[in-house]
């Protein structure tokens, strides 16, 4: 979504918020005191979103087409990579599209690996120039208007440099939502966040860590570039339900989804690994690593 100049963080206080690897690394602080009783219980078990093959688990939603209609084969397979492709436009008329992965999760991190390729198709919006994202806590498919745009979700922009100039990417979109941002309630649309730019076609590896309706940290690179915290539903979306966009509801679990905003991109991975589950350490499944515990998912 469209990018706004905001106040930046500071980047001292970004700098000192350390990724989830560090966090993990100290499990105590979340209660896992307890040692685990299963021999993998630290062993990471990512679950690969994205298979490398085709688009199982994936469902289309294009503004003004019905769920699951791929519009002009918008999102596809190129060359190996999940890819929103506009080979089959001679001109975009604001056919806004997000392909939804069909789990929900709550407390997660999330990696992927994309690349911006080639040119914008025309009708494009300026602020669409190598322009995608990871919607994070994002509401059903189902639940979208037929006209719905966007969806309600806290968006992980990536944006691709022009070849000259700056132009972070891992900032923070809000389509129908807010978040406490600096500490201060935050209702603008777009903050950018403090990585660096990547022009070309360059690989780009980020990484969103979502703690529920808790905190929300953006890696690029292996670096923490923005960091906020307690987002809420709220502002106005085109064509959003109004039962469904309900302002100051927390937002703590959803959907992921990818987006197709008119510039061609491509994403080589997307994984996740998954933070709720069974904290029993007489469970067969139990992690350490796990932060919210679900006694419903114990396997004894």
């Amino acid at each position: 979504m469209e990018i706004n100049q905001t106040k930046p963080f500071m980047h001292s206080i970004l700098k000192a918020i350390k990724p989830l690897m560090v966090i993990l690394s100290f499990s105590t602080i979340y209660g896992c005191t307890s040692p685990a009783q299963n021999a993998d219980a630290a062993k990471e078990e990512w679950v690969q979103l994205y298979n490398g093959k085709d688009m199982t688990g994936w469902t289309p939603k294009i503004a003004g087409y019905p769920v699951g209609e791929n519009y002009n084969n918008t999102f596809r397979i190129i060359e190996g990579n999940l890819s929103s492709s506009y080979d089959d436009y001679s001109e975009f008329t604001n056919e806004y599209g997000h392909l939804f992965y069909k789990e929900k999760y709550s407390h997660y991190r999330l990696k992927a690996r994309y690349r911006f390729v080639g040119d914008q198709v025309k009708g494009g919006a300026g602020w669409a120039f190598r322009n995608n994202g990871l919607m994070l806590h994002s509401q059903s498919i189902e639940s979208m208007g037929l006209k719905q745009s966007f969806p309600i979700s806290l968006e992980m922009q990536l944006l691709g440099g022009s070849g000259e100039g700056e132009r972070s990417t891992g900032n923070l979109c809000t389509p129908g939502s807010n978040v406490i941002l600096d500490g201060e309630f935050f209702t603008p649309h777009c903050v950018n966040s403090t990585s660096k730019t990547y022009h070309g076609d360059q690989w780009v590896n980020v990484e969103a860590i979502v703690l529920g309706d808790s905190i929300v940290h953006h890696v690029v690179e292996g670096d923490t570039v923005l960091t906020f915290t307690k987002p809420t539903m709220g502002g106005t979306l085109d064509f959003a339900d109004p039962a469904i966009l309900i302002d100051g509801k927390s937002i703590g679990e959803g959907y992921i989804t990818i987006q197709a905003e008119s510039h061609p991109t491509q994403f080589a991975s997307i994984e996740l690994l998954d933070l709720c589950g069974c904290k029993d350490p007489k469970a067969k499944n139990y992690k350490s690593y796990y932060i919210k515990d679900d006694r419903s998912k114990c396997k004894y």
